[in-house]
């Protein structure tokens, strides 16, 4: 595997980076790694990810290398980054899944005589009032539609939509992503509140100061999370120290069920808060916490992939996900 800093080897005239490459011995799972590599920056967490080992990994990464004649990846500070070589085989192999995902939904179809599919990527609080009304008017529409709908943060949206696994997301392009790889239509704003359990020590207060919370345990979303980042920085405009007792996790699920059960705070969005709060249920024990400070989340918006066409059942979606948010 090289992995040096600066690339030492180029293409030299002749050699062929189409579908030589096939011919040479590049295969699927080459391209599952370079894809993995470039969404995760790190040996491990693309072996991790593929449900390989590191050294079979590295072994596969080798592989790619002798065929490709180049470097694939460059070692910096904080793991690996690809490089042009890498880039471009990257970029090729998403369209090539994203194709293959195509033509899998294409047989589908005929076979079926369906409607078509969508693959739809959303955040909470946008799932509940843009994308279950818009889902319902399709569904009325085109009974033999398929919607498959994954609720996450936008940091895992939006690799998933680059790995062509979504048609679209309804969330926010990450710090961290390179911004020209997508194209965003904002449509709304996310009101975020604090929630607790029904009896709460700190409900006995008119509302909550800085000051007060991080005597607490928290359930926060996983580390660099949108949210949990607006949260944090809510703490340090506060001049408060963060939480030192945190339970991470992505699922609203389990969120609820800690707060009910403990006198953790966490974070949600104000649509979830609404939705569970004093509904006869046990998970209608939660409360929302009223605070002196608020929490500011970026703008949330429809999300594709640069270059990468709606399908017709996949737009049809989208312009009315588009038209919910302006009504």
């Amino acid at each position: 595997m090289t992995l040096d800093s600066k690339p030492s080897v180029a293409i030299q005239a002749g050699d062929s980076f189409d579908t030589g490459l096939f011919r040479s011995g590049l295969k699927i799972n080459h391209l599952r790694l370079i894809l993995a590599i470039d969404d995760h920056r790190r040996i491990s967490a693309a072996a991790e990810s593929l449900g390989v080992s590191q050294p079979a990994a590295s072994r596969m990464l080798a592989e790619i290398e002798a065929i490709v004649k180049a470097p694939i990846c460059a070692r910096v500070a904080r793991g690996v980054e690809l490089t042009r070589y890498g880039e471009a085989l990257a970029r090729r192999a998403r369209t090539i899944f994203l194709e293959l995902r195509e033509a899998a939904r294409e047989i589908t179809e005929l076979k079926t005589g369906s409607g078509g599919s969508v693959s739809l990527g959303s955040v909470t609080g946008p799932a509940l009032n843009l994308a279950v009304p818009a889902i319902r008017q399709v569904s009325t529409a085109y009974p033999g539609i398929e919607i498959n709908v994954q609720i996450d943060n936008s940091n895992v949206l939006t690799r998933e939509l680059l790995a062509a696994r979504h048609d679209f997301v309804v969330g926010r392009i990450p710090d961290d992503l390179n911004p020209r790889l997508f194209n965003l239509v904002e449509i709304g704003f996310e009101e975020v509140c604090l929630i607790v359990r029904q009896g709460h020590p700190l409900l006995d207060h008119a509302s909550a100061s800085a000051d007060d919370l991080p005597g607490y345990d928290w359930v926060f979303q996983p580390p660099g999370t949108l949210l949990r980042r607006a949260v944090e920085d809510s703490f340090i405009s506060a001049g408060v120290r963060l939480p030192s007792t945190v339970i991470n996790t992505s699922s609203i699920i389990l969120t609820l069920s800690i707060v009910r059960n403990t006198n953790a705070i966490a974070p949600v969005a104000l649509d979830v808060a609404k939705l569970v709060a004093g509904n006869g249920t046990q998970a209608g024990e939660i409360r929302i916490l009223p605070t002196e400070f608020p929490i500011r989340i970026k703008p949330y918006g429809l999300i594709t992939a640069e270059g990468r066409a709606l399908p017709p059942s996949a737009k049809l979606l989208y312009d009315l996900i588009l038209k919910q948010s302006r009504t």
